[in-house]
């Protein structure tokens, strides 16, 4: 292999690499995750091992490498929001993983302030798709950046929580905190 070969691998291997951590919080394990883009992954478990396995299912055909030094800050900055979410969630965040709609609606969810919850059939229709409901609660379901994109703000037109990725009892929890700013 030339010079030039060894360098395009290089710069290939680098795209396809995906460094992670695991961390605690008040809610549970957490998982940080960046690509070159940004945090492409904020994952909330009980169990390192199940958060690694969602990762590498979320992920395929990426070079998961474990790095607790370069993602400290990350996972800092993810615990404290959790315990203060008035200060804020400030990553880079690569959404790249998701179909067109799915990364319209993570836009949108995005720009739900703290504090605040909208009911799928009102972000439905926000995006243009008043019997849209279900297919946000779908997109939902797959965000892979808890918190960065706060589907926990999701809720159901009474007013009442429905289901959560990461668990109706943190979706609670997360709800409460903010609901104290």
């Amino acid at each position: 292999m030339n010079l030039m070969q060894t360098q395009m691998t290089t710069a290939h291997n680098a795209l396809d690499t995906i460094t992670y951590a695991i961390g605690e919080s008040s809610i549970g394990k957490i998982l940080a995750a960046r690509s070159p883009i940004g945090v492409c992954a904020i994952l909330i478990g009980s169990k390192a091992e199940i958060l690694e396995q969602d990762l590498a299912d979320r992920f395929p055909g990426k070079m998961l490498v474990e790095d607790k030094t370069g993602l400290r800050d990350d996972l800092a900055a993810i615990a404290r929001f959790i315990e203060t979410p008035g200060i804020g969630l400030d990553l880079a965040l690569d959404m790249r993983h998701g179909t067109p709609f799915q990364q319209r609606v993570w836009e949108v969810l995005r720009a739900i302030p703290c504090g605040a919850t909208i009911t799928y059939t009102a972000l439905a229709k926000r995006l243009g798709q008043p019997n849209g409901a279900r297919a946000v609660a779908t997109a939902c379901a797959a965000n892979a950046i808890a918190l960065g994109i706060p589907c926990h703000r999701v809720v159901r037109a009474d007013g009442t929580l429905s289901g959560y990725r990461w668990g109706i009892e943190r979706k609670r929890a997360l709800l409460n905190r903010e609901a104290q700013i």
